[in-house]
């Protein structure tokens, strides 16, 4: 686990003592030591330890920079996996917890489950290029009720005077961090819990990122005659020849390919940029359409579009992945504190994995020094 200890080396100064710089070293090797289970027993006993306290202390108390580290995983996934188009990908996943005492566990809808159940909810921001992708950045969901009782969050660890914020609002939080970090994209893109909110999409503009965002089939859009209409509306109208057959990529069952077409819209452009609507057509179910609102250079062509939308896929991989393989939902903490100190440690461990895995299938060695 020489290489390992190389990425570790990079969060070293995250730390004030020794022991919990250690201790993380530990953690995150037990992340991806293929456990069946990854939790602070598990982990303890992985680093031979007697018990869970050391592990449950790093989490809950030690002196450390979670925020730092988060950061640190960011650049260095930027490091290794970095392109100027890449994309970044919003997008939230449910964590199933029993009780109500956990921070932000309420009953709510997760996408996971796909279903109404008892959950804490994370929202995520991931990177992905040609070259691989990984968790950036991360934020805890907490529902309103929640923030109406000062003493339930107190019990939690939540700082006393955190606000509400929605989960496109916590999708802009990490947005701008990524944008002032400099970190290199050419398109942002999400689901259409994100993609309806009209502020988001604003926000972006304002920010000049170009975005495929997905949207709802009755989302009203300004056209490019000044009128607002349905997006089932305008898409209904395209005649046949504004259809292609297009891939975008192999997905989980194979060839993703479906019918696409595009219709613009919106008045008064900006120099170089344009704005459209774009469609998605299942082969199999021609009445099954995604939408999606989409801005971004004016040159961008239909595929460049639908490959944008189609790399949002990347994110339930990295979830995927980041559960299974670095135990991304299988702490066993109830605090807001140790719920972002344990999911930043398993973004590294996973990042780590994405990494090596990106360099293995160019034939490179996994780096065993630090940038």
């Amino acid at each position: 686990m020489e290489q390992l200890d190389r990425v570790h080396e990079r969060i070293g100064g995250r730390f004030a003592r020794s022991e919990p710089r250690a201790r993380a070293r530990e953690y995150v090797s037990g992340l991806v030591a293929g456990l069946e289970r990854k939790n602070g027993w598990t982990l303890a006993e992985q680093a031979g330890e007697v018990s869970p306290d050391g592990m449950q202390r790093l989490l809950r108390w030690a002196d450390w920079d979670i925020d730092g580290v988060r950061d640190d995983v960011r650049d260095y996934v930027v490091e290794h996996l970095g392109e100027p188009g890449g994309v970044l990908i919003v997008d939230d996943t449910g964590f199933l917890k029993k009780g109500t005492r956990s921070a932000g566990v309420q009953r709510q809808y997760s996408g996971t489950a796909g279903r109404i159940e008892n959950c804490q909810i994370g929202t995520f921001l991931a990177y992905a290029s040609p070259r691989g992708h990984a968790l950036i950045d991360r934020e805890l969901y907490l529902p309103e009720p929640w923030i109406a009782d000062p003493a339930r969050c107190r019990r939690a660890g939540i700082s006393e005077g955190t606000e509400f914020e929605t989960k496109p609002r916590q999708a802009m939080a990490m947005l701008a961090r990524a944008f002032e970090a400099g970190v290199p994209f050419g398109w942002v893109t999400a689901d259409e819990a994100y993609g309806q909110v009209k502020y988001l999409r604003l926000w972006l503009e304002a920010h000049d990122a170009a975005h495929v965002l997905a949207t709802k089939v009755n989302d009203t859009l300004v056209t490019t005659g000044g009128r607002e209409a349905r997006a089932d509306e305008l898409i209904a109208g395209l005649p046949a020849r504004a259809w292609r057959r297009l891939s975008v990529g192999a997905g989980a069952h194979g060839p993703r390919e479906y019918d696409w077409a595009r219709v613009p819209i919106r008045i008064g452009w900006q120099p170089g940029r344009g704005h459209w609507l774009l469609a998605r057509r299942s082969l199999s179910d021609p009445t099954e359409v995604a939408y999606y609102v989409c801005y971004g250079p004016r040159r961008s062509t239909l595929l460049d579009l639908a490959w944008v939308a189609g790399t949002r896929w990347r994110i339930e991989e990295c979830f995927q992945q980041a559960k299974n393989e670095a135990g991304l939902d299988q702490y066993q903490v109830r605090s807001w504190r140790a719920w972002y100190a344990h999911i930043t440690l398993s973004m590294l461990a996973h990042a780590w994995l994405a990494v090596s895995r990106s360099l293995a299938i160019k034939g490179e060695l996994v780096p065993t020094s630090r940038a």
